[in-house]
């Protein structure tokens, strides 16, 4: 069976595409993602299987270690031994949809450990939103529910021992493409200042050919309560970490709810212009809550 995908599209064009169901060696723990993502021009801003990294996949949820099932792909860091191969990978699964539109797709999943025992409820919310004659936006929403009968921990490589490497959670792998990554915040930019850092919103801006820019919003009822992991140099690529310091432990039955809202322009926008864009953008997710 071929994957199965939806396609997203503003304005009647076409700029995503969802694989809601794929086909995904084990040890890639087999996800659904978005890939390709497109700027109103077409250009190309999504990496999916890179070299430098087979599982990273376009745009979408991966956590590394969810109670101690691997749901990002790969190696797993275990302190003491460093990354090491385990037969450990989990898999997110799709169960049903809510809605499934060109411009809004809403459906519930299982996050499944590689013992075959359900760990996590989830229900996603994915829709395309226009900004301007140069810009849209993807609106990613996630809720996670424990669904075991004990508590369930959201780790990560730093947590587990790795410095830094505080990944799992919302993930974009971007095309880096020939030219230089710049990355841009509030205050500050540059990767060394900014990864680890919890900020209203992260921007990328590839300075090639064809300019882009990806302006990352945390949303939701407390913004900016993860801290950033961003890669610019090896490769490019912008999460949201779960778990930078310490696990993020869920009691059964309990939950997490996140919102990231990435705007995807044409063009390498200035630092001025990316600061309007992110205001706007938290003021109207403000406005309309969203998740049904």
């Amino acid at each position: 069976m071929p994957d199965q995908a939806a396609h997203i599209a503003v304005g009647g064009r076409r700029v995503a595409s969802y694989v809601w169901q794929p086909r995904l060696p084990a040890a890639l723990s087999p996800r659904p993602f978005v890939h390709p993502v497109r700027t109103l021009a077409g250009t190309e801003v999504t990496e999916i299987m890179p070299v430098d990294h087979p599982h990273h996949l376009g745009v979408g949820i991966a956590v590394a270690d969810v109670g101690g099932a691997n749901f990002w792909g790969g190696r797993t860091f275990v302190r003491s031994r460093g990354s090491v191969v385990l037969p450990n990978h989990g898999v997110q699964q799709h169960r049903e949809w809510a809605t499934r539109t060109s411009t809004a797709l809403v459906h519930e999943l299982r996050w499944t450990g590689p013992d075959g025992v359900d760990l996590l409820h989830e229900r996603r919310r994915i829709t395309a939103l226009p900004v301007d004659d140069r810009a849209w936006a993807l609106d990613f929403t996630f809720e996670l529910t424990n669904i075991t009968p004990v508590p369930l921990a959201f780790a990560s490589p730093a947590t587990n021992g790795r410095p830094g490497a505080g990944y799992g959670g919302f993930f974009w792998r971007a095309r880096r493409g020939g030219g230089r990554i710049h990355v841009l915040g509030p205050e500050r930019s540059g990767e060394r200042h900014l990864h680890g850092r919890r900020t209203p919103w992260m921007a990328l801006t590839g300075n090639h050919s064809a300019p882009w820019t990806l302006i990352f919003v945390t949303a939701g009822p407390q913004p900016g309560t993860d801290p950033w992991f961003v890669r610019s140099r090896d490769y490019a690529g912008v999460g949201s970490s779960l778990a930078w310091t310490r696990p993020l432990v869920v009691a059964p039955g309990a939950g997490i709810r996140r919102r990231i809202i990435t705007v995807v322009a044409d063009g390498r926008l200035r630092s001025r212009q990316i600061a309007d864009i992110a205001g706007a953008v938290a003021a109207g997710s403000a406005e309309s809550g969203q998740m049904s």
